[in-house]
């Protein structure tokens, strides 16, 4: 229960944000809008709005585009299902807030929704907290002509005083109803709305003061009081807890034991109450941060949420990030900060970055804040339709966490590139998960690879595991197989993910991106033996001749059979060594001298470790820089 508690202390801790509509940018250009609910509310997408006058007379329906609405529930409709009829409060689909339905239909057995949906609303426009909008609504409904209204209105069709069931007429242009729903016209939920000429009133679905009212109403209604296993409390309790945490459209729940006949909780305890026993507040104020959360800076990939947040200072930096994708100002960093050495390192940029981001934190709390702030961790799927996992779960202190991925960051950091603005930019650092799983299972892997492979990765950087096995050796497969891409930059990019994978690997053998001309390991000397033949054959093709070179197209052999390939590549570098003249020379003196470092027993047929590509990446990169900066001194 401890994610409960520390996502019921972060609605606590973020109460100012309650109601608040925020619009959040996509991908595409459009916003996607998302606030942090009120207890007792939920959201729902509509399909239809009805505008009222705050006498309750109709004034006008309108079919609208799939838009997420929130409004007041109950327990038992937060969690209907099947066939029991469990209405909403106040918005919801025809077959509740429609009195004429089954003459629309013809589905008599459906009568009583709308009775207990209309008892329901009376009582709530009958009590103490009753407000004037809800009463409108409540006016307009009770006349039970709903579908009625929206058929001479133009936004519901029918034939024979029946609902169409879809739109056969091709003549005629298909009305946007049938476009907006995937199922039946029945299946369309309405939203109301209060209108009054130059009377600003505020939608009913954002309208705090209803949302307030209706909290105070549902509060009464509450009884059944226990001990709450969050709170410790005795207050009042819950059976059904909230779905929709991912979408609107979620049926999965955290919280269910509704399987009295099977072994949910049977066998250990009495009844589904001892196993959770959670209060009506914590339930609703933890979900509603959970959806919040989601909503504003979670990660989902087919249907896998990764979610990061501070108990406090809500935005976090993910840890299935590239560190590098953020944008940071960095010379306002070093102006402000005045951050422990302890806690940073100042001597690389890749620390520089953390000292920055630690700034941003410290901006919106003191450093006596900072010692309580907490960082969680959170990885939720649905196992079943109905039923939510927790995956992961992890609480860190804040000095902790960034620690962690400092560590994860700097062991696994390599010379990456990546496309900006139609512009290549290199960078140093860790490649990010989604970009570790490309490489690996790549170059077009499907959500469900990608959302195994961050879910794996996520225990290595905080937890300090090992990279699995298998995703190494992919990576490394697929560098050495260049001829798996059209383009070259996407092999590019996966021997440097490749590189960054082996080094966090080897990571207590301190392997870098500069050259190591001293070590004496074979796979690595192999790698380097790679990289010369490689630069010299590419130096005598020039510029202008794009195809792959010997070193790059025995690449895969050379890493299964080294020196039986060694010795078909060196035969085929001759007539480029003769084209290169003196250069070649040069480079026929570097292979000599890498030669020489190999162990007599080492220069042998072995299939090599990953170790060959960095060797490969650093002498390949140590050559080219050489030869940009011998071309700059012969322009100057």
């Amino acid at each position: 229960m401890s994610y409960l508690q520390a996502l019921y202390e972060t609605y606590e801790n973020s109460k100012d944000e309650v109601g608040k509509v925020i619009a959040k940018p996509m991908k595409d250009g459009k916003f996607v809008e998302y606030m942090l609910l009120p207890i007792s509310h939920t959201t729902q997408t509509a399909h239809i709005e009805v505008t009222l006058n705050l006498a309750g007379d109709f004034i006008r329906a309108d079919v609208i585009d799939k838009v997420s609405t929130i409004l007041p529930f109950t327990e038992e409709s937060g969690s209907r299902a099947g066939k029991k009829f469990a209405p909403h409060v106040l918005h919801d689909k025809l077959m509740y807030i429609a009195g004429d339905y089954c003459q629309y239909t013809g589905e008599d057995d459906k009568a009583e929704a709308f009775h207990k949906y209309i008892e329901q609303l009376r009582n709530w426009c009958e009590s103490p907290y009753a407000h004037p909008h809800i009463t409108a609504v409540y006016h307009y409904v009770k006349q039970g002509k709903v579908i009625a209204d929206l058929i001479n209105e133009g936004v519901l069709y029918a034939d024979n005083n029946r609902l169409l069931k879809k739109w056969t007429n091709t003549e005629e242009e298909k009305p946007k109803i049938f476009s907006v729903l995937t199922g039946d016209q029945e299946s369309a939920f309405v939203r109301f709305a209060i209108h009054e000429p130059e009377q600003h009133i505020p939608p009913l679905w954002r309208n705090e003061e209803v949302f307030n009212a209706y909290i105070d109403y549902y509060n009464t209604k509450l009884k059944d009081k226990d001990i709450c296993y969050v709170s410790g409390k005795i207050v009042p309790m819950i059976e059904r807890h909230p779905n929709k945490l991912r979408n609107s459209g979620d049926k999965a729940k955290l919280i269910s034991a509704n399987d009295g006949t099977g072994y949910t909780y049977r066998g250990r305890f009495k009844d589904s109450l001892q196993a959770a026993n959670i209060s009506y507040d914590v339930s609703q104020k933890a979900h509603n941060a959970l959806k919040w959360l989601i909503e504003r800076q979670g990660k989902q990939i087919d249907g896998r949420v990764f979610l990061v947040w501070g108990s406090k200072y809500v935005d976090m930096l993910p840890a299935t990030d590239d560190l590098f994708e953020q944008d940071f100002d960095l010379e306002e960093a070093l102006e402000e900060t005045s951050i422990e050495e302890e806690h940073v390192q100042t001597r690389e940029a890749l620390a520089r970055k953390y000292r920055h981001l630690l700034v941003g934190v410290q901006k919106d709390m003191s450093f006596e804040q900072l010692a309580d702030e907490k960082v969680y961790v959170l990885t939720l799927d649905a196992a079943t339709p109905g039923r939510m996992a927790v995956l992961y779960y992890r609480d860190f202190q804040i000095w902790e966490y960034f620690k962690r991925l400092r560590e994860w960051h700097r062991a696994t950091s390599w010379r990456q590139v990546r496309k900006k603005e139609n512009n290549w930019v290199e960078f140093y650092g860790s490649p990010s998960f989604y970009t570790i799983a490309y490489a690996a299972f790549g170059p077009r892997p499907n959500d469900k690879v990608v959302k195994g492979v961050m879910e794996r990765l996520l225990p290595c950087v905080l937890d300090g595991r090992n990279i699995p096995l298998d995703i190494i050796r992919s990576a490394i497969v697929r560098a050495s197989n260049p001829q798996f891409y059209e383009q070259n930059w996407e092999w590019e990019q996966v021997l440097t993910v490749a590189c960054a994978l082996v080094r966090n690997h080897f990571k207590k053998e301190g392997w870098q991106v500069a050259l190591n001309t001293e070590t004496t390991d074979r796979d690595y000397l192999f790698g380097r033996l790679l990289a010369v033949a490689d630069v010299l054959e590419r130096s005598a093709l020039g510029k202008d001749e794009k195809r792959a070179t010997n070193a790059l197209r025995y690449l895969n052999m050379f890493q299964s059979n080294p020196l039986r390939t060694w010795s078909t590549i060196q035969r085929n570098l001759q007539p480029y060594q003769m084209k290169l003249r003196e250069k070649g020379i040069r480079y026929s003196i570097l292979i000599d001298e890498i030669a020489m470092k190999f162990e007599y027993e080492d220069f042998n047929n072995k299939p090599l470790s990953g170790k060959y590509l960095l060797g490969y990446y650093s002498q390949r990169q140590d050559l080219y820089t050489k030869t940009e900066d011998k071309e700059g001194e012969d322009q100057s």
